[in-house]
């Protein structure tokens, strides 16, 4: 080990006096106890959550992507030379100051503290990664590992618990930014390391000021490679993403936002005149279409719970959907509630075609915990008594179903899938030419969610090169294109349709084709950092208790 590394360690581990941070070259930046001694406990905690604050205001419905990067270089002068276990506390106040927020909407379906206890679990994941990234501070090169690091902690909480909770990945504050480019190559977590490895190369402009390094015009052009880096990426990634191709075939289509009678949990005690909005919508459709005031569509998408009465099994549920689709003349995409007479519900879509009545299903695959399903029953009763408005757990499907519609290959990520990456990409590689994302989102009334749902279809329009079709009972409901550009949409609570000539596409991005490849080697890279970094750590404890057994109280005394 460079003797030079062995001397910047000691301070980390908390050892010793407070010396420089030192690395081969000279003073990197003022060790972070020295840092706090001069300024106080009350300035890393401020800026820790205003870290967080600052990713929170990334995300729509407010255009402010550049406030991302801006927060993870607030985060990284906090966290850069800290103890483990510091950043652990840090990083625990930047995740409460990003998800408290972010998640707010969930207290409107929930109440408050199943909506704290969320943002709280959320938070512990980048609290983790907050101490990863204190220990990787003192490596070389460290934004780029502290980057690797926060990837690995939006990748494990994306898949526990119950499956995982992806929403409020710095992706999908991005659709606007000059990273989502990189959607097309690398997916969500390649958006994610590039912000982040932006903003921590932010931060190493600011560190060496306090340290007042030698050369310290050669340390500033060192620290903003890692700005460049990020900012050239996701220039350089812009041909990939396009929104029309000479070769594209183009498609006319339709959504329908029916509304609901009224928002919050209780709209469901009206799903008769939840299907018969849609019906009357549809229908108000084929007489524009008669009348030749809009284009005839080939294919009609309608919301998630558009048919909460089981069409199936209801003769007038499927009487006046059967009334509806042949009125527009062409298939049509029922987002239905099947009630079998044994085993759970299933939230399903159907196509449904004039004529001849259903043909095909895609049953949704990621059913939402707490919402569709609610494990620990007995557990969560204590936090919420609405836990019991969900009296029959859904059961959810196995299979990513492409159903063709006309000449279209329509894939379906129905609501909450869209957050998930395998679940869409799945999808496209099963032959999907067009994105649909049936929602109901009324249950959230007027709050960001739908927003936050809406830049998420945006992302996976980039990445996967496809147009996105949003259809939600209460709005949002919008036209993406493939490059991530919301052609149409509607406005919330209000009766809508939307119709629009779309492309559709069979190429393949880097995204779709590599898969998880991306993020499993950028969680890796982090891994292996914090690995090393606590190889060093440990051989400084070595060395120092080497040194004091030695010559009585040494060095470091």
């Amino acid at each position: 080990m460079p003797e030079s590394w062995v001397a910047a360690l000691p301070a980390a581990v908390g050892t010793g006096p407070i010396l420089p941070s030192t690395t081969a070259r000279g003073v990197e930046r003022p060790p972070a106890r020295q840092r706090g001694a001069r300024y106080g406990l009350w300035w890393p905690c401020a800026a820790a959550a205003a870290a967080g604050g600052l990713l929170y205001l990334s995300f729509p419905p407010r255009p402010l992507w550049w406030l991302a990067p801006l927060g993870f270089a607030v985060l990284g002068v906090v966290l850069a030379g800290r103890r483990a276990r510091a950043g652990l506390g840090y990083g625990l106040l930047a995740g409460l100051g990003l998800f408290v927020p972010l998640l707010s909407w969930t207290g409107a379906y929930v109440g408050p503290l199943p909506w704290l206890v969320l943002a709280v679990l959320q938070a512990g994941f980048v609290a983790a990664a907050g101490a990863g990234i204190a220990a990787v501070s003192r490596l070389p090169g460290w934004p780029l590992w502290a980057a690797g690091v926060w990837v690995a902690g939006e990748a494990a909480r994306s898949r526990v618990p119950f499956g995982g909770f992806p929403w409020g990945r710095v992706a999908f504050g991005q659709p606007d930014g000059v990273f989502a480019p990189l959607a097309a190559l690398g997916g969500a977590a390649l958006i994610g390391f590039a912000v982040a490895l932006a903003g921590f190369g932010l931060a190493t402009l600011v560190l060496p000021l306090a340290a007042r390094p030698r050369r310290p015009a050669r340390r500033t052009l060192r620290a903003a490679v890692w700005l460049l880096v990020a900012v050239v990426a996701g220039l350089a990634a812009s041909p990939l993403v396009d929104a029309a191709r000479p070769g594209d075939r183009l498609f006319t289509v339709a959504v329908v936002q029916g509304n609901v009678p009224r928002l919050g949990l209780d709209f469901n005690a009206q799903r008769a005149a939840v299907l018969g909005n849609h019906v009357r919508r549809t229908e108000q459709l084929a007489a524009d279409v008669a009348a030749g005031r809009v284009a005839r569509p080939e294919l009609v998408i309608w919301p998630e719970n558009s048919a909460d009465i089981d069409p199936l099994r209801n003769p007038d549920a499927g009487a006046a959907i059967d009334r509806a689709v042949a009125a527009i003349g062409v298939p049509v995409l029922i987002g239905a509630v099947e009630s079998p007479p044994v085993g759970g519900l299933r939230n399903t879509a159907i196509r449904w075609e004039p004529g001849v009545g259903p043909t095909g299903t895609y049953v949704k695959r990621r059913i939402q915990p707490f919402g569709e399903y609610i494990p620990m029953r007995s557990v969560v009763r204590l936090f919420s008594d609405k836990v019991d408005r969900v009296q029959r757990d859904f059961t959810p499907g196995t299979e990513a179903t492409v159903l063709q519609m006309g000449p279209a290959a329509v894939g379906i990520a129905t609501c909450y899938e869209v957050v998930f990456d395998d679940t869409v990409t799945d999808t496209v590689r099963g032959g999907a030419q067009l994105l649909a994302v049936p929602a109901n989102n009324a249950t959230f009334g007027r709050t960001e969610m739908t927003y936050q749902q809406l830049a998420q279809s945006r992302i996976r329009a980039i990445e996967h090169g496809r147009t996105v079709l949003v259809a939600a009972t209460s709005g949002v409901s919008a036209i993406i294109t493939p490059d991530g550009t919301v052609q149409q949409q509607t406005g919330q609570f209000t009766p809508d349709a939307l119709v629009a000539q779309v492309p559709l596409r069979s190429t393949i991005t880097p995204a779709t084709g590599l898969g998880g490849v991306v993020e499993a080697v950028l969680a890796a890279i982090g891994a292996v950092a914090v690995v090393v970094a606590a190889v060093l750590a440990v051989a400084a404890r070595a060395r120092i208790r080497r040194d004091r057994g030695g010559r009585g109280r040494g060095r470091w005394a």
